[in-house]
């Protein structure tokens, strides 16, 4: 790893630049926490690399060390400087855009000549975090690895287990073995963000999790067991799929589901269970 610490303060201060509130602009400057960004990012020269929101380069500048960089920043003007700052590097390629309608993976393919087994590292704006995660997992072809900032609330609702589960848990835990490596203080940052962060790794699942399940069907059961949390999952279910409950009480039943138990506390091969049991019923053209 390259020992120098880019300072963001520094470079703000060349350019005369303010980080910018609405862009919700906050930038890493503790070495420490860069270095365990880097660490669990396991970056190798054979590595290509998605970087979302470089900011002022701070972490750029050490990606270099992999095969192929694309970084891509909403901010026109940080896009000019970092095509300065970066100018030394030629594996490194600023883009300016939004990361939330770039299709990225044709970007990197173009770009680095590589489609998959591309990794994604960034620090986020937290408005954005649970949309972009989703668009990351969900696209074709997934990274093999993503690494990024988020707040420390929703690294715990992602890393969450049984009985603390929620839509968001679910749904990148279906894609992504999530794990949070650090936590962060919001001092970390300038400006300080009003709540503190953490860097969390999602190791991509190779092959579907359920493959006799569709994607589709999967999500539209759990997102209708999670549609009303204060109520049992029996009547969740019933409510949202529009299904007698003295029906989903017999799938509930056939799954080995209690009855009374609610979405947060089930696993995600609890959520299989019950679709496999819909999948086979005579109702099931109803909850397509």
């Amino acid at each position: 790893m390259n020992n120098n610490f880019h300072d963001p303060r520094l470079i703000l201060k060349k350019y005369g630049l303010y980080p910018k509130k609405g862009l919700g602009q906050n930038f890493l400057i503790s070495p420490k926490v860069l270095r365990t960004i880097l660490q669990a990012s396991e970056i190798t020269p054979q590595d290509t690399i998605l970087e979302i929101g470089p900011g002022t380069g701070v972490l750029t500048h050490h990606l270099a060390a992999a095969r192929c960089v694309v970084a891509i920043e909403l901010d026109e003007t940080l896009v000019q400087i970092l095509r300065q700052e970066l100018a030394q590097y030629p594996n490194i390629h600023i883009v300016q855009g939004n990361i939330l309608e770039i299709e990225h993976p044709q970007l990197v393919a173009e770009l680095c000549g590589i489609e998959k087994n591309y990794k994604i590292i960034g620090n986020l704006p937290y408005y954005i975090t649970s949309h972009a995660i989703r668009r990351f997992l969900e696209i074709q072809p997934s990274p093999s690895l993503v690494i990024i900032m988020v707040q420390k609330e929703v690294a715990e609702r992602i890393t969450a287990t049984p009985p603390k589960m929620s839509l968001l848990a679910v749904s990148v835990q279906y894609y992504a073995i999530p794990e949070m490596v650090t936590l962060v203080r919001r001092t970390a940052f300038i400006p300080p963000p009003e709540v503190d962060s953490a860097v969390l790794r999602l190791r991509v699942r190779e092959h579907p999790l359920f493959p006799d399940i569709p994607s589709d069907i999967y999500f539209r059961i759990v997102s209708a067991g999670f549609a009303q949390k204060r109520k049992s999952l029996l009547n969740s279910l019933s409510s949202s799929l529009n299904l007698p409950k003295s029906r989903i009480a017999t799938l509930l039943d056939k799954a080995s589901i209690d009855h009374n138990v609610r979405a947060e506390q089930l696993t995600l091969e609890d959520w299989a269970r019950i679709c496999r049991q819909l999948m086979e019923c005579e109702s099931y053209p109803t909850v397509r």
